[in-house]
């Protein structure tokens, strides 16, 4: 057996021997267990943890085990064939999504794990788009085909069909559900069997006669593809030419490292199939030096500079994680770039332009942690000591600034009141909620202002219930929790001027505000943009900004149902002031007021979050589910079959489908399952905005 490898003896390694690497899926397709085998196989581990009893390594919060779901990306270290392979476990769940997006932000490639069941599934496609967006290499896994129902050839279309991408196996399963033995490298042209799964030894085999056929057809439409990207494999295939095995392995690489080509393997992460996908890592994702430099804003300058993965370089890292630990407090994750540091040493925060001090320096194995005293290009970090610096913030040389492009989080679609317990819970609860708002961009809160309640906003009920709960786990906070509410928005639809005049006289110096406004709608999704169209001296310059900022408040608090504006352009245009009277504070208060003015003018409507849902669901229960969405206001996009269940697509209000879990375990006996993730915004009928701006009016 294996014995665990300490990581701190192994660190200096050349940077073309690292990987880092993100195990990325829908939920439950199997991630946490495929990192749990790959830490076991590489001797990282001496005992495989289970996700059902609670024992995995990168699922190590107590919610996590208790739920079998990953909550919070984990990092981990190991060690394969010479290479070091940085691995982060992300969560499967769309309320967790910002785990997902920051971590692609910093990784240099991804293993993507499918269910072998179901192909590609609705979170499957929007991690896929943020690993494009990031421009991420992967490698494409069919997890569980041991089972009753996998299917990998329909698995394999699914990756065309849904994600559009250049695909094709370069490992086929031998055998398929129950008779699943093994595999067959259509790169060597080699089966790997094993006789038990506890069994650890792959046997190299000569392809059995009943899977040849099979194996040149598969091998075919992998040098078809590659063909389409690579020159000199499209001359040897249509000349049909012997293509070399080290030759063939060089284009895959090549082309992974582009984003042209996805490999796809298949097996079970339960069994030894992982040795390949470790394999393949090291093969065809990338190190730090296969990748283009990173570039960033010169500060100074304001011109764009790269920095090379090198050690000797100056030093450069993303922050892309803050994470409190409850022995150490703040730790700070970080990609280096870039250059080397040591604990105790100053770096620039070029981002908000002040220094910091690094304490310590930590390598992370999940909740885990390993002291170092420095750090190399091309590592994942975690440092102790800097206290002011956020999630997309970049560390830097003082001497040699620069700026890396930040990382961007969803708005949240969902909120709900929270009270504390007692006046001792009181004092706990702004120190819990700054705490995790550090660690989590997509969990916003604000006092409302008229009940004086705390508001706290995420990306859906299992989001907010898990935060509410760490508060009371891990800050010792008592909350009393209100019902989730939708997060719904006001926009206009026309254009319209309002005029906005404050005017105050006390006896002494008073105050004088004017200004006009025109407001007009913009495409969904935006934003806010306001621009002075002033000319000559109507209003001096120096009174324009406090002109936003009193429109920004406005937009704020809403004009008819309190919720807050979005998509809308404001120019001010015209106004007066007074030599003496006139001041910022006049200003401000005049540009609320013309603001709302012009809103009112203007067709404001009320904006409602529209969810995508996937219902997946046995034939026999199709048309109860269909039937209860179509009285919740769903537009059905059509359905599918995904193995021996129906796919439901449709796009419903977020309003309408609360509690959702529930009703479709009841509809379907406990078969099936909805999955949910924020699409966009739409305006609400006409009825339902008379009910929401009936409610606030009284």
């Amino acid at each position: 057996m294996a014995q665990p490898i300490e990581v701190t003896k192994n660190r200096d390694v050349p940077l073309g021997q690292i990987r880092n690497i993100g195990i990325i899926a829908h939920v439950n397709a199997g991630k946490t267990t495929t990192t749990e085998r790959m830490l076991f196989e590489t001797g990282r581990t001496y005992k495989l943890g289970s996700v059902d009893e609670g024992s995995t390594v990168t699922d190590w919060m107590d919610q996590e085990r208790e739920r079998g779901i990953t909550i919070m990306s984990a990092a981990v270290t190991t060690f394969w064939q010479g290479l070091r392979i940085n691995i982060i476990d992300t969560p499967g769940h769309i309320d967790f999504t910002a785990e997902v997006e920051r971590s692609l932000r910093v990784l240099d490639g991804a293993v993507m794990v499918f269910d072998g069941r179901t192909g590609v599934e609705a979170q499957s496609e929007t991690v896929w788009r943020q690993a494009d967006r990031y421009f991420v290499p992967r490698i494409c896994v069919f997890n569980k085909l041991n089972l009753v129902g996998a299917d990998f050839e329909s698995s394999v279309k699914s990756i065309k069909e849904r994600l559009g991408a250049n695909s094709s196996p370069i490992q086929i399963t031998l055998g398929i559900s129950h008779e699943l033995r093994g595999a067959i490298d259509l790169v060597k042209m080699k089966a790997y069997a094993y006789e038990k799964a506890e069994d650890r030894k792959l046997k190299e085999i000569e392809i059995p006669r009943e899977f040849e056929k099979m194996a040149l057809s598969y091998r075919e439409k992998l040098l078809e593809s590659l063909s389409e990207v690579d020159d000199q494999i499209m001359e040897k295939f249509l000349n049909g030419q012997e293509i070399e095995e080290k030759e063939l392995k060089a284009a895959i690489r090549k082309a992974v490292i582009a984003n042209k080509f996805f490999p796809i393997m298949g097996g079970d992460s339960q069994t030894v199939s992982v040795q390949l996908v470790l394999n393949a890592i090291v093969d065809y994702l990338p190190s730090p030096l296969d990748l283009p430099p990173t570039r960033g804003i010169n500060p100074k300058t304001q011109k764009e500079e790269a920095r090379e993965a090198k050690k000797e370089a100056p030093f450069s890292a993303l922050l892309f994680k803050i994470q409190t630990d409850p022995h150490v407090g703040r730790l700070s994750y970080l990609r280096v770039y870039s250059g080397t540091i040591k604990s105790g040493s100053s770096l620039y925060n070029s981002t908000r332009g002040n220094s910091e001090r690094i304490g310590r320096l930590l390598l992370m194995h999940a909740n885990k942690r390993e002291g170092v005293e420095q750090a190399f290009a091309g590592e994942i970090i975690a440092a102790i000591g800097l206290s002011t610096a956020k999630t997309g913030d970049t560390l830097c040389d003082p001497q040699q600034p620069i700026v890396f492009g930040t990382i961007n989080f969803p708005d949240p679609v969902i909120s709900l009141a929270i009270e504390p317990k007692t006046k001792a819970d009181q004092e706990k609860l702004g120190k819990s909620l700054n705490r995790l708002g550090e660690e989590d961009p997509t969990f916003q809160t604000k006092a409302d202002p008229d009940t004086g309640q705390t508001i706290i906003a995420g990306m859906g009920e299992l989001h907010l219930e898990v935060l509410v709960e760490r508060m009371k786990r891990e800050f010792g906070v008592g909350v009393n929790v209100g019902h989730p509410q939708v997060a719904y928005r006001e926009t206009i639809t026309k254009i319209a001027q309002g005029e906005g005049k404050y005017i105050r006289q006390t006896g002494g110096r008073g105050q004088y505000g004017h200004c006009l406004l025109r407001v007009e709608p913009r495409e969904r999704g935006a934003g806010f943009e306001f621009v002075s169209q002033i000319r000559g001296a109507a209003i001096p310059a120096n009174f324009i900004p406090a002109i936003e900022k009193g429109v920004r408040e406005a937009m704020e608090k809403g004009v008819i149902a309190n919720y807050p504006f979005v998509d809308i352009k404001v120019a001010v245009y015209d106004g007066s002031y007074h030599d003496v009277d006139s001041s910022e504070m006049a200003f401000k208060i005049a540009g609320s007021i013309a603001f709302q003015e012009a809103v009112k003018q203007a067709e404001p409507v009320i904006l409602e979050p529209i969810m995508k849902l996937e219902v997946t669901t046995p034939e026999e229960s199709l048309g109860s589910v269909m039937g209860d969405l179509s009285g919740r206001r769903a537009q059905i996009l059509g359905t599918e079959e995904r193995g021996r269940m129906k796919v439901i697509n449709a796009l419903v209000p977020l309003a309408s489908i609360r509690g959702y879990v529930t009703i479709v375990r009841s509809l379907t006996q406990g078969r099936g399952s909805p999955y949910l993730e924020p699409s966009h915004y739409e305006q609400v009928p006409k009825n339902i905005q008379a009910e929401l701006t009936g409610v606030e009016k009284k």
